[in-house]
């Protein structure tokens, strides 16, 4: 077979038969037409971008007190809310027929627009026909008290007058601290002002006029609080001083602690106390002269058994007072905080004891009593024991003492006596004991019925030297 050509050739080909084939030119395939697709593309746009807008737009009829934002963005419904409050206005007019006409602005306005725009958004979004012209939304105005005074103070002068607080100052005369009350003030009564702000932006009104009122101005500082820091100031004046252990060695005087303070009233009504620590110092550098001392040695008597029968003298440490570079500065802090009572820090340096053992020792041969101390003598006299019944000899201790009896017993023959107060009793064997004799003067001589005599006034001397528990010694 001769070559055919390939199709789409123009040109003669020649068959086998001697018969010639002219190829016709092959024809174009038709094109499919697109025409609806490119109509629907823009139209396709168009509705993408009112799904978008309605995703972010505010639902129609929605509006924030008196300003509609339907149809806006949350920004800019926020933008309109805030503007709309600072351009609301009233006309406020004092008692004494002035009036002064003032902006939200002028008067610090405030509502939350932000919070109340995406709130408004959250709940009525276009895309939710449901949500469609909801009821309007409320909004709190807040106004600045401090603003408002100072718009309205030069308008209505008469409607201010400042609050005085109460203060707390020392008198010399009393050595108190003493309270001058408070006194409340006056003002445009902010709240007023407010609502009249908060009824012209809601309701939508160009302006409004408001009749001003007063409201009071308490003191900051009330007469109650400085009544109470006085009272602890007071308290404070009563124990100031520095102390060593709980003793308050060094007082300090009331109307000097005083002069070291100085007192402040403050913003928030409260006050406050500073010290001044150079002024302090000088009190510390006595501090040693009053704190330093030597240990006083203290005594007790004893018998011969060691037991202590009574403290003739207590003994007393001694102390020197450690650094005081610091004191000042710290009380300082100490009494800003209310607290007088410094506690010092000192090295303490103990007493001794001296234990004194007492000895009655009665000698019947001379008739004699002889006090002793650690074996010494420090003091006798002539004494009448026992003739009519011996006094028993012996070691023996003080076991009792009273001051006045009646005395009563047997003679030998049997026959009873009773000798009335009799002063002045230590016993301390049985019935046998000292006491006083105010019924004869012989002594030296044996004389009683077994105790042992004396006159009256050594029997008290014995009486009060005489602790319950001493040694007696009797003795020939």
């Amino acid at each position: 077979m001769a070559d055919t050509g390939k199709q789409g050739d123009t040109g003669p080909v020649e068959t086998g038969t001697g018969t010639t084939y002219a190829w016709a030119p092959a024809e174009p395939a038709p094109h499919k037409r697109h025409l609806g697709a490119w109509i629907g593309v823009p139209a396709g746009i168009a509705m993408a971008a009112v799904v978008a807008v309605s995703l972010v737009l505010i639902a129609p009829g929605a509006s924030v007190a008196s300003v509609p934002v339907g149809g806006m963005t949350a920004g800019a419904a926020a933008d309109a809310i805030s503007s709309k409050l600072a351009s609301t206005t009233v006309t406020l007019s004092g008692p004494d027929g002035n009036t002064v006409t003032v902006t939200g602005a002028d008067l610090g306005a405030h509502v939350d627009a932000r919070t109340l725009a995406q709130d408004t958004y959250s709940d009525h979004p276009l895309w939710n026909v449901t949500g469609w012209f909801p009821t309007s939304r409320k909004a709190e105005v807040t106004v600045n008290a401090n603003t408002v005074a100072t718009k309205l103070h030069a308008a209505f002068p008469s409607l201010y007058t400042p609050a005085t607080d109460a203060k707390v100052a020392y008198d010399a005369t009393t050595g108190t601290y003493e309270v001058t009350p408070a006194k409340d003030g006056t003002s445009v009564d902010v709240d007023a002002v407010r609502t009249a702000i908060q009824k012209a932006f809601s309701s939508g009104a160009a302006t409004a006029a408001v009749p001003v009122s007063t409201a009071v101005v308490p003191a900051a500082t009330t007469t109650a609080h400085a009544q109470e820091f006085a009272g602890k100031l007071n308290a404070m004046l009563d124990t100031v001083g520095f102390y060593v252990g709980d003793e308050r060695t060094v007082p300090v005087d009331r109307g000097v602690a005083a002069s070291w303070l100085t007192l402040d009233n403050q913003a928030n009504g409260s006050i406050t106390v500073t010290a001044d620590s150079s002024a302090i110092q000088k009190t510390v550098d006595t501090l040693p002269a009053g704190v330093n001392r030597a240990p006083e040695n203290g005594a007790v008597i004893t018998n011969s058994s060691g037991t202590v029968l009574r403290t003739i003298a207590p003994g007393q440490s001694g102390r020197t007072l450690g650094d005081t570079s610091g004191i000042a500065v710290a009380f300082a802090k100490q009494l800003s905080n209310l607290d007088g009572a410094y506690k010092l820090t000192v090295a303490e340096v103990a007493p001794q004891e001296q234990k004194v053992q007492r000895l009655l020792e009665v000698n019947l041969t001379t008739q004699t009593l002889y006090l002793k101390e650690n074996g010494q003598v420090v003091d006798s006299w002539l004494i009448s024991s026992g003739r009519i019944f011996p006094t028993k000899q012996g070691h023996f201790r003080i076991n009792s003492h009273i001051t006045s009896m009646t005395m009563k017993g047997s003679n030998p023959d049997g026959t009873k006596y009773a000798q009335p107060d009799v002063p002045w009793i230590m016993y301390f064997n049985g019935d046998q004991g000292f006491h006083g004799v105010y019924w004869h003067h012989n002594w030296g001589h044996p004389m009683s019925h077994g105790c042992v005599g004396m006159p009256v006034q050594r029997a008290q001397q014995l009486y009060n030297w005489t602790p319950t528990g001493t040694d007696v010694w009797v003795h020939s």
